[in-house]
């Protein structure tokens, strides 16, 4: 019943993070661009935007590793 829960919800957490990752600036695009940002804003650095989503990304990959661990001992 445990491991059920666990699936399920490491499931979720991946497919979520692997939306946060595409939604990453990469060179020239992402987020920032998406927003309106443009050139302008590349130099300006990461803006707030930008940092919440990379503090969001970081949780939702503790989440995907702390699953991952569990899973791991569970069906050992």
């Amino acid at each position: 019943m445990l491991t059920d829960i666990v699936v399920v919800i490491h499931v979720i957490v991946s497919i979520i993070l692997v939306v946060l990752i595409l939604l990453h600036s990469g060179r020239g695009g992402g987020l920032s661009d998406m927003f309106g940002g443009g050139v302008g804003s590349a130099a300006a650095g990461s803006t707030v935007v930008e940092r919440n989503l990379d503090r969001i990304t970081v949780a939702t990959a503790v989440v995907f590793a702390f699953t991952t661990l569990i899973l791991v001992i569970r069906l050992h």
